[in-house]
């Protein structure tokens, strides 16, 4: 998604206490910033404006959560998302971060020492081209950096709105020895698939008609 440049995002991400600023000097040693360290770690990979994670992390104070994208103007939106979610349900913002990342190089903030738990990749850039399809979020090359930081039995859920990038991701997981637990190509038939938050682009699609595709592997 293109978003204009907003001044104001930069600043106030910089003043926030629930943004990390330089991720690389957490690799290995993401737990230690939060209230409950022991607690599960979940992930994020481009999130957007935040609602999901907003709703998603509120909603479960016993799991810490960090949430990436790649643009300042996004997570300056998420960062507002976050406190305006977090305030009306009167709840204390100590059980997550946003940072900026380049994902196609995420090795470089996490490791295994993390002990990843759970990730989500929600209506990614499809990337359509295929000499372009090395930069998906779901491609083998991408899967198998997650793999090094993931738990032994760590899960991944995906939700997407594209077809055809479905499918290829279907192989994808196969190919980077992904075990699929779950999947679905109609996500809103199955109300007891999982415990779905709609996203902005979910609503939107399922608006005009297009199906959601999902699915969970470990």
């Amino acid at each position: 998604m293109r978003i204009r440049y907003k001044k104001w995002a930069r600043p106030e991400l910089e003043a926030s206490p629930f943004y990390v600023d330089n991720p690389e000097n957490e690799r290995g040693i993401w737990r230690e910033l939060f209230k409950s360290p022991t607690n599960p770690l979940y992930l994020e990979l481009g999130c957007g404006k935040g609602n999901f994670i907003a709703n998603l992390a509120s909603t479960h104070k016993n799991i810490n959560y960090i949430a990436i994208d790649l643009v300042d103007a996004m997570l300056g939106l998420a960062k507002r998302n976050v406190e305006e979610v977090y305030k009306e349900r009167n709840l204390e913002t100590d059980n997550i971060y946003l940072t900026r990342f380049d994902i196609e190089r995420i090795n470089l903030i996490f490791s295994k020492e993390d002990k990843i738990e759970r990730i989500y990749i929600n209506f990614c850039n499809p990337w359509p081209r295929g000499k372009h399809h090395k930069k998906r979020l779901t491609h083998t090359r991408q899967l198998e950096k997650y793999k090094e930081f993931l738990k032994p039995g760590g899960e991944l859920y995906f939700k997407t709105d594209d077809d055809n990038l479905f499918m290829d991701s279907l192989k994808y997981f196969e190919e980077a020895g992904f075990e699929i637990v779950k999947k679905t190509f109609d996500l809103h038939s199955e109300i007891d698939f999982w415990e779905n938050i709609e996203t902005e682009h979910e609503k939107m699609f399922s608006e005009q008609g297009i199906k959601i595709k999902a699915l969970i592997v470990k």
